[in-house]
């Protein structure tokens, strides 16, 4: 993106040193941004700081209401304002029966896809209030819309995040402040590759038949780049997005179900 739709626009991308949360921050610098980004990963976050010096990177567990409090503190020193939160930060959570998970995991996937995206919004609407107005963009799933069977958590997790986007969207509305989810379906990468492993030791399916699988969910018969979920968050955040709010967004490739 050349085109500066994005001149001097203030956002803050959490888990945004790295995969989708790293593609979407170098889409609005593109755009003409001014960027922070926190991450809990150290050596991604000193990537990040070498090959963009000029933005700001902080290190935060979302998830922890202490370190989300510090690093508001920390984006309103830095940026002297708000105009976008994109809430990326997430785990996939365990893999397996829902009979044979803990209790703590099913949590730990809570605190950091749900309530971390709370503590952001909370901190986040007052900045964006004095600001005249701005655009969150929460980052759901495919899961977000579909039953996954060995996914319980990570996809209840999801479907929180576009209930929770769409009653922000009606309370933030008068507000000027517009209000998406973008639900991503299988993003090729790392990550990915991890959660395909599980899911096939979890069913006993063979690695090479489940790779076969997420790709033949989607009926263009392929997985999505970062890149695509980062062109979305930019549209969304930019004057293109100015009346749409309220919206789960499904980057997926036309996905029919989650196998």
């Amino acid at each position: 993106m050349t085109d500066q739709t994005c001149r001097d626009m203030r956002v803050l991308v959490t888990a945004g040193a790295a995969g989708i949360g790293r593609a979407i921050a170098g889409a609005f610098v593109a755009a003409g941004a001014r960027i922070a980004v926190c991450d809990i990963d150290d050596a991604a976050l000193a990537e990040f700081r070498q090959e963009l010096p000029g933005h700001a990177a902080f290190e935060c567990d979302v998830s922890s209401e202490d370190e989300v409090a510090e690093l508001f503190e920390d984006v309103a020193e830095h940026l002297g304002g708000l105009d976008v939160l994109v809430n990326n930060a997430g785990i996939a959570g365990p893999t397996g029966p829902v009979e044979s998970l803990s209790l703590e995991d099913w949590r730990r996937t809570m605190e950091v896809n749900v309530e971390a995206q709370f503590l952001c919004v909370r901190r986040a609407v007052p900045m964006l209030r004095a600001s005249g107005g701005g655009a969150i963009v929460n980052l759901s799933s495919a899961a977000g819309k579909f039953g996954f069977a060995h996914r319980t958590p990570y996809s209840s997790s999801k479907w929180a995040v576009v209930g929770f986007t769409k009653s922000l969207a009606i309370e933030l509305g008068p507000d000027n402040i517009r209000v998406n989810a973008v639900l991503p379906g299988a993003v090729d990468g790392p990550r990915i590759r991890r959660v395909i492993e599980a899911k096939a030791k979890s069913t006993g399916i063979p690695l090479a038949e489940m790779e076969k699988l997420y790709t033949r969910q989607a009926s263009l018969g392929r997985m999505v780049d970062a890149d695509d979920i980062a062109r979305m968050v930019v549209f969304l955040a930019g004057p293109g997005g100015r009346n749409i709010s309220g919206q789960a967004l499904s980057i997926d490739g036309d996905t029919q179900a989650l196998v």
